[in-house]
């Protein structure tokens, strides 16, 4: 697993009590309290003590691998990718859960496009604190697919690990087309629940909110079109009613970081959205706004105020 956080942390967490050796690489105080501790995960789908765990900051102490998971936040995949060449092999798979639609370009510029599997990650999760991945709700699911369609033994293989581990996984002939109905849902999410600091449940619940979260939602769908992406253009109202099934106290993993004080990945989802909107002559003012709206924080509190409002948890 490239990066232990809230899907990383749950996915190796419930692979390992699958009977499935994994190694984490992680850093810093979650790396520590793994080392010393173990990793608890905290869910609704039943809780887990993994220890002792394999975990290091250095990914040439753990040599070749069938998998990696790519697992760490969008800005640090290009340098994470670069770190995780020692744990690629001849016939070694590469799989990015994260959630930008350019992602998978960017990892086959680096370890080869012959080690790319395309996947989405479905799961609210987070490090409720070091050592501690915290779950909302139950739904904990994953799509996999390779970029050229095809059906292979090394994706139905990753298919049935996960499967085997409790996670809902289905194999797909049109990933990147996948990744992009995610890229809709998350765009909308992140970017509502970080701009308005609420979670999703009165955001849906208010006629305003819900309205922008809908408009946010489709300047992807239209951007995917004009992208040459197979969409639905009925797909944001899909995406819209799946936000409605959701446990009210979700927030995405963008506004979690913005309360914190973080590096927000704004860049990589409602940024990506208005960045590419003139590439394709797609408005995108909604996401427009939020790019905007949001720039001061981008980087981390320290690059705006030095103050978050915190929203609720």
């Amino acid at each position: 697993m490239l990066g232990a956080g809230g899907l990383g942390g749950y996915f190796g967490a419930r692979l390992v009590q699958a009977g499935h050796d994994v190694a984490f690489i992680a850093r810093g105080a979650h790396l520590a309290a793994m080392r010393a501790n173990g990793l608890r995960i905290i869910s609704e789908n039943g809780d887990a003590h993994i220890a002792p765990v394999v975990a290091t900051d250095d990914p040439k102490t753990v040599g070749p691998v069938d998998c990696v998971i790519v697992a760490v936040k969008l800005w640090d995949l290009e340098s994470a990718a670069e770190s995780a060449k020692p744990l690629i092999g001849a016939r070694t798979a590469v799989v990015s859960f994260q959630n930008g639609v350019e992602k998978d370009d960017v990892l086959s510029r680096i370890v080869g496009p012959e080690h790319v599997v395309g996947g989405v990650g479905y799961i609210a999760a987070k490090i409720a604190e070091p050592g501690v991945i915290e779950q909302t709700g139950r739904i904990a699911r994953a799509v996999l697919g390779e970029l050229d369609g095809t059906e292979t033994d090394r994706l139905n293989a990753i298919v049935q690990a996960l499967t085997a581990a409790g996670i809902d996984t289905q194999a797909s002939k049109a990933i990147k087309k996948a990744t992009w109905e995610k890229f809709v849902f998350i765009v909308g999410l992140s970017g509502l629940t970080s701009l308005v600091r609420a979670p999703i449940g009165p955001i849906r619940e208010n006629a305003e909110a819900r309205s922008l979260l809908a408009d946010a939602m489709q300047e992807v769908v239209n951007l995917g079109i004009a992208a040459g992406v197979d969409l639905d253009p009925g797909l944001a109202d899909a995406q819209l009613r799946l936000c409605d099934t959701i446990p009210p106290q979700t927030r995405a993993s963008m506004a979690v970081d913005l309360e914190r004080g973080r590096r927000l990945e704004l860049p990589w989802l409602s940024g990506a959205v208005a960045r590419l909107g003139p590439q394709f002559d797609v408005d995108t003012p909604v996401n427009d706004v939020i790019t905007r709206a949001l720039a001061i924080y981008a980087g981390g509190a320290a690059t705006g105020t030095g103050s978050i409002v915190n929203g609720p948890k």
